[in-house]
């Protein structure tokens, strides 16, 4: 019967199709697996609307020709391709540069309120190492617009929606998926979901990191949970550091300065005051990509040029008062409420911060289908489109584009199998025994010490910068946290215990950590947002032909390579010209 003695001890739910996570890949798949007319679940670790795809505040990318007319999906190809270092999946980056304009247009149906060009069009912005003009916006409030879009559509589609519920692991009949379980954060009491299809879209981790801009639900629990139901992770090593974050004061530390910033004419200036960007990508300069631009900060750093506090300036005071506070709102508060700096007359002071996951879950192109059946993955969680340095803007239109493709595969899976009779309950009291566990441990381990040293390990040898002497320290460290982690202990109940939920999160945290380290040791070359000090060039030749795959295997983690598909010569060729870019100046764009 089990440790419960019945399953009257758990809440249990059943649906056709469940999502985990209501961000933007979460909200768009589960509307797609609506619209197919099957019974949908939505679950969320934090409250509707507080997903973090809102701190996706520059743009929406997609060639829709709005503001530069030459514009084309085979440009967005192209740019995308060339971004990622040819590490993506071109199948992926081919839907995707072709459907992102459908599903923006179809969001502004829904009712986003996009900016406008004079002639009413949606206005586009410039963002780094995009050709044209092509990140659609709203303001600098574009991701909390279009979760607040896909609600509104999404609540009247007739799902369920579970807030405040942390899933911490997927139930399996076999090689399938049927189903996920976990606990209920306000009260600890655990919940069952039996499932016949599940997409995960739970985002990235960057809270591995002591610097980043992510919130504190970027644990990795849908990828680590993923990953021990048995489905592939590829690209763990390519972390995408973000070269804006706020620097001070340290309360606000890492807190994101969105690229819109420079896509509006903002300059980035060392402390002696010149535009070094003309140093490291004379042509793009501050829209140079983001891998490039987080380099070239760091390096101005190290060289004893950097700001106060570790960073550099980014100034837009050149620009007129009324024009920063109409297109840059949120940056304009922000910097006003945490650090009392008018940006109209002061200068930002910003430092890289860890902003998004390249890798994660392998998924096929068109259905974004795991490894394992009955689990599709959609968003940051799910790795492929954006190689080996994701591009500005292509997050938002990932979600749209992919999420519903994941959705609708999902359900069109689940019209083809039935529900198991019963959940196989060996699996739920392994799971309770894991979750119990810390109150239960005679052990003397603290989960936030534990998550202090893990962030400090990553950050110090695991980021802009590596080397295999400290890819090997973090690994180390990182197995030895493992262990310790085994003998957290926490005081107290279920009830409102937010040691109890860290303690879990622990344990998601350090095996992605595993995955990461173990992957970019074994990348030795440099590309895109992972470079190797020891080994500072590409290696086209070995390392520009492969993904390297994550998996488990036995119990251990298992690191190999898959072959990446050769491009069909005709997209091949729309990557070999150099597209010049329509730059322009910030007052040419008046009439936003």
């Amino acid at each position: 019967m089990g440790r419960f003695g019945n399953v009257d001890k758990y809440e249990t739910h059943e649906h056709d199709v469940l999502v985990i996570g209501a961000g933007g890949a979460g909200l768009r798949a589960a509307i797609a697996a609506s619209a197919a007319g099957l019974s949908v679940g939505l679950v969320c670790k934090s409250l509707l609307g507080k997903a973090h795809t809102v701190m996706a505040e520059g743009g929406i990318a997609a060639a829709l020709g709005n503001v530069d007319p030459a514009d084309s999906w085979e440009t967005h190809f192209a740019d995308t391709m060339r971004g990622g270092q040819f590490l993506n999946n071109w199948r992926m980056v081919k839907i995707f540069a072709q459907e992102a304009p459908q599903r923006v247009l179809e969001l502004e149906l829904w009712g986003a309120a996009f900016d406008r060009t004079p002639q009413g069009k949606i206005l586009q912005r410039p963002f780094g190492a995009h050709s044209y003009r092509r990140l659609c916006h709203v303001g600098d409030r574009t991701g909390l617009e279009l979760l607040r879009t896909l609600q509104d559509q999404g609540i009247h589609q007739g799902m369920d929606v579970y807030m405040e519920v942390t899933l911490t692991r997927l139930l399996k009949d076999g090689d399938r998926v049927v189903g996920a379980f976990g606990y209920r954060r306000e009260n600890g009491r655990f919940i069952l979901f039996k499932a016949k299809a599940i997409v995960v879209a739970t985002g990235g981790w960057g809270k591995v990191y002591k610097v980043t801009s992510n919130s504190w639900e970027s644990t990795g629990d849908g990828l680590a949970a993923a990953y021990e139901a048995g489905a592939e992770l590829i690209d763990m090593e390519m972390v995408q550091i973000h070269p804006t974050g706020m620097v001070w004061p340290p309360g606000v530390r890492g807190i994101l300065v969105t690229e819109a910033v420079r896509g509006e004419g903002g300059r980035l200036l060392n402390s002696q005051g010149e535009r070094f960007m003309e140093r490291y990508d004379p042509k793009k300069m501050e829209l140079s990509s983001r891998d490039v631009v987080a380099r070239a900060i760091f390096r101005e750093v190290e060289a004893g040029r950097g700001t106060p506090h570790g960073g550099a300036w980014l100034d837009v005071t050149h620009l007129p008062a009324d024009r920063i506070r109409k297109k840059l709102p949120s940056m304009y508060d922000q910097f006003l409420q945490l650090a009392d700096i008018d940006i109209t007359k002061e200068k930002m002071e910003v430092a890289p911060t860890v902003h998004y996951a390249m890798g994660g879950i392998r998924v096929e192109p068109e259905t974004g289908a795991s490894t394992v059946p009955g689990l599709f993955a959609a968003g940051e969680v799910a790795a492929g489109l954006h190689g080996a340095n994701r591009l500005g803007g292509n997050s938002l239109s990932d979600l749209l584009v992919f999420g519903k493709r994941a959705g609708e595969s999902a359900a069109a899976y689940a019209k083809t199998v039935d529900h198991p009779g019963s959940i196989d309950e060996s699996q739920i009291d392994e799971e309770v025994s894991i979750l119990l566990r810390p109150f239960e441990s005679k052990g003397t381990e603290n989960p936030y010490l534990i998550h202090e040293e893990l962030q400090e390990t990553m950050q110090n040898w695991v980021g802009i910068r590596r080397t295999a002497e400290e890819l090997e320290k973090a690994l180390d460290k990182i197995l030895e946290l493992q262990q310790r982690a085994q003998n957290i202990h926490v005081e107290g109940s279920r009830l409102y215990n937010p040691a109890w939920h860290t303690a879990r999160d622990d344990l998601f945290m350090l095996t992605v950590c595993e995955a990461i380290v173990r992957s970019a040791i074994y990348r030795k070359e440099s590309r895109g947002a992972h470079w190797r000090a020891d080994f500072p060039d590409k290696d086209d030749a070995v390392f520009g032909k492969v993904n390297i795959v994550t998996r488990k295997e036995r119990g251990e983690m298992v690191i190999s390579t898959i072959p990446i598909e050769p491009m069909p010569e005709d997209l091949a060729a729309l990557c070999q010209g150099v597209t010049t870019a329509l730059w322009v100046t910030a007052d040419s764009q008046e009439g936003h």
